[in-house]
């Protein structure tokens, strides 16, 4: 294994391997696996050659099919006419559970039924997460290239999907546009001031997870041009649908209309 490469993350060349296949109402799904990272693919079902490929990070305790995820997947898809890819996170989906990380997660269950604020121990479990994650996500933008999949590159992820996509977006320069949100923490801070590309960036006013001064604080740390806080009222769980057209639009202006003139950014 090469220096400084985890356990389980595929090394170079690794080939994606497709296990299934459906079609319906004009949104092509298909399953894969890179070494033991499991995926999915959606694209439109006349080919996918040369169109941007939005990745999705999903949230804590869901996987790569949880059920808004296949919808905004089918939405980029059938709307945008993009490719989108999923991968399910260490320890999530049908990915094994190990041991250090589910220590980690009862901690957490145990500080939410206490009714304790989470702050430190969230991030401490996303960091984890995306020591691991992230080489993940890299390989298999790799593989995923191999496929055919050549156009511009975008990444959604809030909540843990935004703590991973962090890091992720500062590692990986061909991602070029990026939906973060409802994640913040002192440990981000490194990562977020090494982002440059256009960032749209989902804040809950009133977030029990996430503290709204750690989220601002991450948001001021974004070192992009263009960068966009979308405040909403309420809870962590409560981003207002309208987002998604909001994200769509965005990946539309940098993914499919990269280098003209600038929008003002609607919500």
């Amino acid at each position: 294994m090469a220096p400084g490469v985890p356990a389980g993350i595929p090394k170079g060349n690794t080939p994606v391997r497709i296990t299934s296949q459906t079609t319906s109402d004009g949104v092509s799904e298909r399953l894969f696996a890179l070494d033991d990272i499991p995926g999915v693919i959606w694209s439109p079902s006349e080919g996918t050659a040369g169109r941007p490929l939005v990745l999705l990070g999903h949230g804590g305790g869901q996987h790569k099919k949880a059920e808004g995820l296949v919808a905004r997947a089918h939405r980029y898809v059938k709307d945008c006419g993009f490719a989108v890819a999923a991968i399910d996170a260490p320890g999530h989906g049908d990915r094994p559970k190990v041991e250090p990380h589910e220590r980690l997660v009862a901690d957490i269950r145990q500080r939410v039924a206490r009714g304790e604020a989470l702050g430190s121990h969230l991030a401490r479990y996303n960091v984890v997460l995306a020591e691991q994650a992230v080489p993940e996500w890299r390989a298999t933008l790799d593989a995923l290239r191999e496929l055919g999949h050549v156009g511009p590159v975008g990444y959604w992820g809030v909540s843990m999907g935004g703590a991973i996509g962090v890091p992720l977006v500062a590692a990986e320069p061909r991602i070029t546009a990026a939906v973060l949100g409802l994640t913040g923490h002192e440990s981000l801070t490194e990562a977020a001031r090494r982002i440059t590309v256009p960032v749209e960036f989902l804040l809950q006013w009133d977030d029990e997870m996430v503290p709204r001064e750690a989220g601002l604080a991450l948001f001021d740390a974004f070192a992009s041009r263009e960068k966009t806080l979308h405040a909403n009222p309420g809870r962590h769980a409560g981003v207002p649908a309208f987002e998604l057209d909001s994200s769509a639009r965005f990946f539309i202006r940098h993914l499919l209309e990269a280098g003209g003139p600038a929008e003002v950014e609607g919500s």
